[in-house]
């Protein structure tokens, strides 16, 4: 029963709304390329801009944070880059295999869960892994979708291209000088960014939508298993060492133990990089991320 109300409480919502998306594809044929580039060159920025600044954590819990976040994300991404020599897979298929395992899905799915589950002080924490990780989709993600088919040039050039960089970037900036950002500016920014996880989900419905099914389905299960059940682990395994505790440890393990972002989709779609594989990771590792979640979260509302 204590699983049952965790899933009813704390995951349903979000598939509900993301269920909205997925009507509104199927209904009404609602354009979810469009919808997904106002999310990448305008509501995304925001969001990053707004969390940043607004963050609140001492600058030693931030730090564990910072190499919690970037240990979880490399790490993954090196065993996953194991993974796809040993199977001696094209250039293409290893930059989508990267892309699917490694970027999780922590804002529109994460960041509300985190916040059903465990409270503002676990949102906090997840919000700034939610921070790094979007840098990192955006500069390190952005480079491996586009490497598939492109020179090291040619998609270093791409990453500088995507507005939440520069977003990331202005923040520090304002964070670091304590400057106070005039109601003029931060007030639009807020909007944006307040619409931005909702709009997110929608697309999450509609990408959801779209899934086939998948030619590469032992790819696909093998993808889906190094993020929902190898990462989870790792987030245990660093939150350890790291010393997270409380809702650091919540949070962080949490956003290492969603499913595959959706963003993934829209920068393999760019890039022609699989986008049908990394669809369909996406779509199963949603679907079934409830089956390790909910437990997930007993575990950690326990203090295990």
């Amino acid at each position: 029963m204590e699983l049952v109300s965790i899933f009813a409480n704390n995951i349903l919502p979000i598939f509900l709304v993301a269920g909205v998306g997925f009507v509104l594809a199927r209904k009404l044929h609602a354009d979810a390329m469009t919808l997904s580039r106002v999310t990448l060159y305008a509501l995304s920025p925001c969001l990053v801009f707004n969390l940043l600044v607004n963050a609140q954590v001492s600058a030693s819990e931030f730090g564990r944070l910072l190499l919690f976040t970037l240990g979880t994300i490399l790490g993954i991404g090196a065993i996953t880059w194991l993974v796809t020599r040993a199977l001696q897979l094209d250039r293409v298929m290893v930059s989508a295999f990267l892309v699917a395992v490694m970027f999780a899905n922590g804002g529109n799915y994460g960041l509300p869960l985190t916040s059903f589950a465990f409270g503002q002080a676990a949102l906090t924490r997840a919000t700034i892994y939610f921070v790094i990780s979007v840098v990192l989709t955006y500069t390190l993600g952005i480079f491996l979708a586009s490497s598939g088919r492109r020179s090291a040039r040619e998609a270093l050039s791409g990453v500088f291209k995507i507005p939440s960089v520069y977003a990331a970037i202005a923040a520090v900036i304002v964070v670091a000088t304590q400057v106070t950002v005039p109601p003029v500016v931060m007030r639009p920014v807020e909007l944006l960014s307040n619409a931005a996880i909702p709009v997110m989900l929608l697309v999450l419905g509609m990408q959801l939508e779209r899934a086939a099914k998948p030619e590469k389905l032992q790819l696909v299960g093998l993808a889906v298993g190094l993020r929902l059940i190898v990462s989870t682990l790792l987030g245990f395994v660093l939150a350890q060492v790291l010393g997270l505790d409380g809702a650091a440890r919540q949070g962080g393990i949490i956003q290492a133990a969603m499913p595959v972002a959706v963003v993934t989709t829209i920068l393999s779609t760019e890039f022609q990089t699989e986008p049908a594989f990394v669809t369909s990771v996406v779509f199963f590792s949603t679907v079934l991320s409830p089956l390790t979640l909910t437990p997930l979260i007993a575990l950690l509302a326990n203090g295990r």
